[in-house]
């Protein structure tokens, strides 16, 4: 009975940390991934740090139901940790946000330290990036100091759908090969 007590803790103990940490977040100073473009238009209004200017920071990208939010915080809000940062929607919705962050006033070392002790440790870490994902979010810390946040789902459709597009142009070239 004691070793069965002893192992049953000693699993609880090697547990915790993993249990212990909080949910990822799904986005950074009120905005989240899934809203809409005017809801993040508003957000951004109303949040000085990431310096955005209205309409102008707004364009449609290649391909199909696609828009980007660039800001600039480096000249309208120089105090902001933030300097660039993007905003990718896809069919009205917000899918990516990557925020550069400004490495005079931050480094690398303690926003990784910071997310290791909020969220444990990465599930994939190499030189270049290091990666924290749940069903839904994938957040990235890449060097120098960008961090992301991604929508898993949409991320892997979009990947999906290129992947197809992708076959079917190999197909057409091979086809187009073999009938030389």
């Amino acid at each position: 009975m004691k070793r069965l007590t002893l192992t049953l803790l000693l699993v609880a103990f090697a547990l915790l940390p993993v249990f212990a940490a909080d949910p990822l977040p799904s986005g950074y100073g009120g905005i989240q991934l899934g809203m809409t473009i005017e809801q993040v238009k508003e957000i951004l209004q109303k949040n000085p740090q990431f310096g955005y200017r209205g309409e102008r920071d707004v364009s449609l990208l290649p391909g199909e139901n696609r828009v980007l939010i660039e800001t600039d915080s480096s000249v309208s809000a120089p105090y902001s940790f933030l300097t660039q940062c993007w905003f990718q929607f896809y069919d009205g919705k917000l899918y990516i946000i990557t925020i550069n962050m400004n490495q005079s006033k931050m480094d690398h070392y303690s926003v990784f330290s910071t997310l290791c002790s909020k969220y444990g440790n990465p599930a994939s870490l190499n030189p270049s990036k290091s990666e924290w994902k749940n069903d839904s979010v994938l957040m990235t810390l890449e060097r120098p100091l960008t961090l992301k946040y991604t929508d898993r789902k949409v991320f892997d459709q979009l990947q999906q759908q290129a992947l197809v597009r992708e076959s079917a142009a190999e197909m057409s070239r091979a086809q187009f090969l073999e009938g030389l």
